[in-house]
């Protein structure tokens, strides 16, 4: 790069934690920091954060970041933004006080809501507009219940007092000193509220009879800009000079899926993160799924959208922490791969990862996380490996409803987040699917789609062709033949699957 601003700066706000990246423009690492901020868990079930904890995150990530890197801020060309989705968060416009904590995408409390929707018949009305299920997941019911449960929420929203969005929404508003209240297509589509077919800049706005079933009134909501718009410039953050731009912006899973360099249709990733989510390019039309999965927005750069099909399983990395902290069967994370490689199979134990209900393609909020097969000589050993066997088998199911709707096989899946360092994982992933996985040198694609993304919009990459060209491949897991283990495996998953 010629020019003085060459490095973009992004932030990947997720679901336990805050990370910021420094690149130049050959997509070096220069420094990153990882803050993290606590879990709130008031009641079985319920899932919050603290925006002001998860605000101090992330500006103590941007001041280790900047000073370890040793660049001046004057090199920063553009901020990028990616964030966990679907977690929503309501504040006052005057004093950017939150009125709650924010309820995080894993939390359950609408499942009631969802199913009084469903059986007043309003299930294919959210599908059909925003190629989205009636589950606890999204955004709109837990914007419903915040209205519902807050005194005099409602009726300051309607005078609009109160400002709502996803993380991405509250971020910008603080990284811009309350002056943006934006969003993008992706998360906006991920909020039940936000139609497929309309366009970011168009001043469609938001569905306002969604709206109005889910009681949410629409002048809460952001405007919604195109991913690579101007969202504003930095106005009194910690670590940062005012007026450093915000050109990119996309909820994790897209953000991934762009970070990847999948811009054609037929290419897909999945992301192993806290949960794993898997999605597929279908390009400039959306595909409506008849096999469990969500249709939704990938990505619009001025004027060009882009769509995908995505299935979610809500616990992966997840899982291993939960027998790290919850069973203490290892002090790390990265430990369960040693254990779990001590033995040859799981002995028969089947571990169905539902500790937060079911995702796609079941859809099933009310199950439950099950194990079976437990015998006398089962070990750590076989319940870690039952472990890495159950987010793989979870993972299959996604895929195999994708190639259904999608109807074109896959023939290579690119995979990242975390979990995806775990060779083990991985290898039992391509046996499972029988199709080649390639994990790049970066395992963070969700920040590299958003360092892409705001390098698209302030110039520093001329095109998406420019970006396929810099991703580079670490390792490819091509699959092993062991279809009579396999088969055994996926029918003891079925059953135990059906019962959680």
């Amino acid at each position: 790069m010629t020019t003085a601003a060459d490095c973009i700066l992004a932030i990947d706000q997720g679901t336990t934690g805050s990370t910021c990246l420094l690149v130049n423009g050959e997509l070096d690492v220069l420094a990153r920091s990882t803050q993290p901020f606590p879990q709130h868990f008031p009641r079985p079930g319920w899932v919050e954060h603290d925006p002001s904890e998860l605000w101090r995150s992330v500006c103590d990530a941007i001041v280790e970041t900047v000073h370890a890197s040793g660049v001046h801020p004057s090199r920063i060309a553009a901020i990028g933004i990616t964030n966990q989705r679907e977690t929503t968060v309501v504040w006052d416009r005057a004093s950017g006080q939150p009125i709650h904590r924010a309820i995080v995408w894993q939390d359950r409390r609408t499942a009631d809501r969802c199913h009084a929707l469903r059986e007043a018949g309003l299930e294919e009305t959210f599908r059909d507009r925003t190629g989205l299920v009636l589950d606890p997941y999204f955004s709109g019911t837990k914007l419903g219940w915040l209205f519902d449960h807050v005194p005099g929420s409602r009726e300051a929203g309607a005078q609009g007092k109160l400002l709502a969005g996803t993380v991405d929404t509250y971020l910008l508003w603080r990284l811009t000193g309350g002056r943006r209240h934006v969003t993008e297509p992706t998360n906006a589509s991920r909020t039940l509220l936000w139609p497929l077919t309309a366009r970011a800049g168009d001043g469609a706005g938001w569905d306002r009879e969604l709206c109005a079933h889910l009681e949410v009134p629409p002048s809460v909501l952001p405007d919604v800009l195109p991913c690579t718009a101007d969202f504003g410039t930095t106005r009194d953050v910690p670590g940062l000079p005012d007026g450093i731009p915000i050109r990119g912006v996309a909820g994790d899973q897209q953000a991934a899926l762009f970070g990847q360099a999948c811009f054609e249709p037929g290419e897909a990733k999945c992301t192993y993160g806290t949960g794993a989510f898997a999605m597929l390019n279908t390009g400039a039309s959306p595909v409506r799924s008849t096999h469990g999965l969500l249709t939704t927005v990938a990505w619009q750069i001025d004027d060009s959208r882009a769509y995908a099909l995505e299935g979610s399983a809500f616990m992966a990395g997840a899982v291993v922490q939960w027998l790290r902290d919850g069973l203490g069967l290892f002090d790390h994370a990265a430990d369960i791969e040693g254990l779990a490689a001590s033995v040859t199979d799981s002995g028969g134990v089947v571990l169905v990862p539902a500790h937060a209900g079911l995702g796609a393609p079941h859809w099933r909020p009310d199950a439950r996380g099950l194990i079976t097969g437990l015998t006398r000589g089962t070990t750590s050993a076989h319940l870690c490996r039952a472990a890495l066997e159950g987010i793989a088998l979870t993972v299959e199911q996604l895929i195999r409803s994708m190639i259904a709707d999608y109807g074109t096989p896959l023939r290579s899946l690119k995979v990242d987040g975390g979990a995806a360092a775990n060779n083990l994982l991985m290898q039992i992933q391509a046996d499972l699917l029988n199709v080649e996985l390639a994990r790049p040198t970066m395992l963070e694609a969700t920040a590299l789609g958003a360092i892409a993304l705001a390098g698209l919009g302030v110039g520093l990459w001329p095109d998406t062709g420019a970006l396929r060209e810099a991703w580079r491949e670490d390792r490819t897991f091509k699959p092993v033949d062991d279809a009579p283990r396999l088969a055994d495996l996926r029918e003891a998953f079925a059953r135990a699957t059906a019962s959680a």
